[in-house]
């Protein structure tokens, strides 16, 4: 199957980035390369581009994708939250700017044998490095109530969770719950008919919130985000892509921290603390997939994109 993935608001990006022909700029979440892809065309010979995917599938296509390109191309098998310790081991101090867009693959969404999708029938899998040895089946088969009830509120922000919890365990308390389709089903029983009747299908948030546990995707996240932006030149620019609320509040916050710079409680009549603002916010509003772009791809429709830029 051909890796895959549209870039969403790709022009957005671009401009966001402000790319310097001459400057060294990360993508941390490489995907098919489409992004970096606008990237190295903005950049001459003497710039470079950092490319970091935890999924070795997605290197090797981003390395076709870009091979006319690769005199200025760098690869890395990693987790994007290891950015200072990649970056020492490039021996680069610092960089121009950096991408992050949070989203899933559409490769990984619509290859069956990845366990993303609730659409195919497949192993409960959800690893975006099959290295890793925690699945969606383990999750699934071996969390509490309690833990699962915890995962599915908290990554899904599914009013349904403690239900949905409730009969995963009692069905795999018959027979460990081996695949997507069988997933699926236990959540549309727990899910009552009236309810499934709104807000898409049923099993989108579940989904979303195995995956987001499985991967760690929310609980690194600030911490990559704060070293993302330390590693930032003067003037550098940070843009993160989300889509879902849960990553765009701790973007929209820490983005927002990084701006006003003081730390004391609002209570406070005066600043106490000291701290300066480090960094200056280029998005007041977070910028959105136009009409014409959902129509063409549906995955872009939750996407917020959000830029800060280091003063």
């Amino acid at each position: 199957m051909e890796f895959k993935h549209i870039p969403i608001m790709f022009d957005d990006c671009m401009e966001l980035l402000d790319i310097k022909s001459g400057g060294i700029y990360v993508d941390g979440t490489l995907g098919g390369g489409g992004h970096s892809f606008g990237i190295c065309e903005r950049l001459s010979e003497s710039g470079r581009l950092i490319g970091i995917d935890r999924d070795p599938e997605a290197i090797s296509a981003a390395q076709i994708k870009l091979k006319n390109h690769s005199g200025v191309t760098t690869f890395v098998n990693d987790n994007y939250s290891n950015i200072k310790n990649i970056l020492a081991r490039l021996s680069i101090d610092s960089i121009d700017g950096a991408l992050l867009d949070l989203g899933v693959s559409s490769y990984q969404l619509d290859n069956p044998e990845r366990g993303f999708s609730y659409m195919h029938n497949a192993p409960l899998d959800m690893r975006m490095n099959a290295q890793d040895g925690f699945s969606a089946y383990n999750l699934i088969n071996e969390y509490s109530e309690k833990e699962l009830t915890r995962v599915i509120r908290e990554y899904g922000e599914d009013r349904w969770a403690a239900r949905i919890a409730k009969f995963i365990v009692q069905e795999r308390e018959r027979k460990p719950v081996n695949t997507t389709f069988e997933l699926n089903d236990i959540i549309k029983s727990a899910v009552p008919a009236a309810a499934r009747k709104d807000g898409g299908h049923p099993s989108k948030r579940t989904f979303q919130a195995v995956r987001i546990e499985v991967n760690g995707e929310i609980e690194k996240l600030e911490n990559a985000l704060r070293d993302f932006f330390d590693m930032l030149g003067t003037g550098g620019v940070l843009a993160v892509m989300t889509f879902h609320s849960l990553e765009d509040r701790i973007v929209k916050q820490l983005f927002a921290n990084l701006a006003s710079g003081c730390t004391c409680p609002k209570s406070f009549p005066i600043c106490v603390c000291g701290n300066t603002p480090k960094g200056k916010i280029l998005t007041k509003k977070p910028i959105t997939a136009s009409e014409n772009e959902i129509k063409f791809n549906s995955r872009s429709k939750s996407a917020k994109l959000r830029g800060i830029q280091k003063i």
